[in-house]
């Protein structure tokens, strides 16, 4: 059963069609992963569906409701979730504490009981710290709970920020370029993260363009080039698509087919 289907997806930016007529389905429960080339529209793909843009034309559907141009706080209700390309961490806060801020939509609301400090609000702090603190041990950074995220190193950041958007305990968790300048011990731990992720029944929708940690961990892999769908297939079928070598993969894409085949 497809999680998220994306129809006949389209926007323009000035003239230029940065996704368009863009058509696809994410099934339950698999890692899907986008790639492409600088300028493909990748992010702009994330944006629309994450609500950050609203789509010229087209429609998106979670679990088969419509959520075309829905605010990013409803799709969070919703069960989507996402981290960015640039981290939106707070820096000042501690690991724990931005864990924290991810589990807004599951605690009290009112400011009435928060004033009296009411015991239900209290236990719910407790729950609230205490599912933190689990996440943090799920990404390997139970040790850095009550450290300030401004002074951990670049790679716990990026699983700080994935431990926040599943805070959310979302049904699809949108991934844009979670190992973007890491180093390779990093990406290895990003790596395997991912799949941890998938094998607890998230899905995952990844961007990103480190080709062998995407053909290693994609159970399907979707192709962009100018904002349209260039191939669609398993890691095996996109890695020898002669037009995807061509457009995009090039003497690297030799290299990953000649690595995983």
């Amino acid at each position: 059963m497809n999680l998220l289907t994306v129809e006949g997806l389209g926007i323009e930016f000035g003239g230029v069609h940065a996704v368009d007529n863009l058509s696809f389905a994410i099934p339950r429960g698999q890692i899907f992963s986008i790639i492409g080339p600088n300028g493909a529209g990748k992010t702009t793909l994330f944006n629309m569906i994450s609500g950050i843009y609203r789509p010229s034309r087209g429609r998106v559907s979670l679990e088969g409701r419509d959520v075309t141009g829905m605010r990013p706080h409803l799709l969070a209700r919703a069960g989507l979730s996402r981290t960015f390309q640039n981290l939106q961490i707070f820096f000042r806060l501690t690991a724990l504490e931005n864990v924290m801020v991810g589990r807004h939509l599951h605690e009290p609301k009112g400011m009435l009981p928060h004033f009296l400090s009411l015991p239900s609000v209290r236990a719910a702090n407790r729950a609230c710290e205490a599912k933190a603190r689990e996440l943090l041990a799920f990404v390997g950074l139970a040790d850095h709970a009550d450290r300030q995220a401004g002074g951990l190193p670049y790679g716990a950041l990026k699983r700080l920020e994935m431990a926040r958007a599943l805070a959310c305990e979302p049904k699809i968790l949108l991934l844009d370029e979670p190992a973007a300048g890491c180093n390779s011990a990093e990406k290895v731990e990003i790596d395997g993260l991912i799949q941890q992720i998938a094998a607890q029944g998230i899905t995952v929708a990844l961007v990103e363009h480190d080709m062998k940690l995407v053909m290693k961990i994609s159970n399907h892999i979707l192709v962009l080039d100018y904002g349209r769908k260039l191939a669609e297939g398993t890691a095996a079928e996109v890695r020898r698509n002669p037009e995807v070598i061509k457009a995009y993969l090039g003497s690297h894409g030799q290299e990953v087919v000649h690595a995983e085949g």
